[in-house]
This record gives C-alpha cells, structure tokens and sequence, in this order.
C-alpha cells in the first residue's frame, strides 16, 4: 500500500500542528526528517483537505478547521446522552433555566443536547440549531478556551462578523478581546447577542488534552438597554460546577486557569 507511508507522514505534520503553535514548512520538514519538497507536497494535500490551514503573514502552518471538525465529531457521535444528560437534567431542575450542550462545527455553534426545567420561562434553542459561534455564549466558550493557534486557524478568513441584534462583536479583533477577557474571567455570557431580551452564561467543556471540546449554557430573561455589565458569578459557578462534573466523566481535565467558581455558553 503505497499510500500509507503518505498517511503516516501527513498524520506526524497534523500531531505537530495540534501540539503547539503554527510552524513553518522547514521545521516541520526538521523535526520530522522529510525532504523539504515532500514536507511541501504533503502540505499541499492537507491544505487542499482542510486539516492544515496556511498563515501567509507568517509564512507557517496551523491545523485547519477540517481538523478540527473531525475532533468534534467524536462528541457528536458518543453517547453524550449518557454521559452528559444526567448532569444536565440535574442542573435545569435546581436552577429552573433552560441548559443546552454544544459544540462548534465549523465556526457555528451546533446544539446537541437540550433540558428544560418542569417549568420553562425562556426561550427555546432546539437540538440541532445552529448559530454564529461568535454571538452564544458557548461557542465563545469553546473558542476562548482553544489554543491560540487553533482559534487562529478557525477564524482566519472569517470576514466581518454577522450580527443578530445591535449587539456583539463585528470583527476579529473585537472578538479577540471579548474572548481574552473571557478567557481571563472562566466563563462567557452573551447579553442580547443572540435574541432580544435574553442573556446566556456559559463553561466549556474539556478534552483529554485541556482544550475545550464542548460548552454548557443556561438561558433566562434579561432586559438591559442599553447593554450593561450585569455580573452573573454566582450563575456562572452553578454552570461551572456540572462543566468539570461532565468533563470528568468525558475523560477530560480541566486546564490550570480560574476555578470552577466560573462559568460559560
């Protein structure tokens, strides 16, 4: 099988991208004792694949956004319901909020997993909408809790940012700070992003590795014009508390940063 030495090679570049940050052709022709044009043709391949994505105003080589789908596609495919339902439930009835699960699919948030209290009072995202990961708190979740060079690769070439209201960010580096200061904090919330008169708080949920694979939100009324700064702590380290639970039971740690006293969506 003359592919098979091809694939083995190609996968040796894809571990070295996802283990740090973006690399050029020469390095990664060194660390792995290819010839340089081989390096190149491989990387052709996967660029024209999507798995590794080229950052021409550094001449280096990130992994892709195709990359990353294929990890987040394990999350779609597991039995999350199992996993993560029973935490999920748990934490709509004590709160009595609507709690979804999510994960990002290109740069949309797709939702997976959705419980609602015995009495509901929010509006309803249904399982399998997809949204502007940029807008929801949990796709901001997710991103902020990505290595920068992953975030970099799945952004690039974004374009101006869509809007859903006269709220969030418009563009790459508004998005970058609001995901700094995110990161910062432990958790992410989106007030009226998303839709009128509702806010969202949010924790990522993480892989074997540390970097986030997944998020948790919770939904309720907010009324706030203009938009204002509302602290929302003591929600954000209810929701945090059941993201560790669930990246626990994942088979995930936690990376070193803020405790859990904070939250995501």
């Amino acid at each position: 099988m003359a592919g098979v030495p091809g694939l083995r090679r190609g996968l040796g570049i894809l571990r070295l991208l996802a283990a740090g940050e973006p690399l050029t052709a020469a390095t990664l022709s060194a660390r792995l004792g290819l010839p340089r044009s081989t390096t190149y043709h491989l990387l052709t391949e996967l660029e024209a694949a999507g798995v590794v994505a080229h950052l021409p105003d550094t001449a280096r080589w990130a992994v892709g956004i195709g990359a990353f789908e294929v990890g987040t596609a394990y999350l779609r495919h597991h039995p999350l319901d199992e996993v993560a339902g029973p935490a999920l439930r748990r934490l709509a009835h004590r709160i009595g909020l609507d709690v979804h699960l999510g994960v990002l699919d290109g740069r949309e948030l797709l939702y997976l997993l959705r419980e609602r209290p015995p009495r509901p009072q929010t509006l309803v995202t249904a399982v399998g909408v997809r949204l502007p990961a940029h807008l929801t708190a949990s796709g901001r979740a997710v991103l902020a809790g990505l290595a920068p060079a992953q975030r970099r690769a799945l952004l690039a070439g974004a374009g101006p940012l869509t809007r859903r209201t006269d709220r969030g960010p418009t563009s790459l580096r508004a998005l970058s700070a609001v995901l700094a200061a995110e990161a910062r904090r432990g958790w992410s919330v989106e007030d009226g992003e998303v839709s009128r008169g509702y806010a969202s708080v949010a924790r990522a949920i993480h892989g074997a590795d540390g970097e986030a694979v997944a998020a948790i939100s919770v939904t309720f009324p907010h009324q706030c014009a203009p938009a204002c700064r509302t602290d929302f702590a003591d929600l954000a380290a209810v929701v945090g508390r059941t993201a560790v639970e669930i990246t626990r039971r994942l088979g995930g740690v936690r990376p070193p940063g803020p405790p859990a006293a904070g939250s995501s969506r």
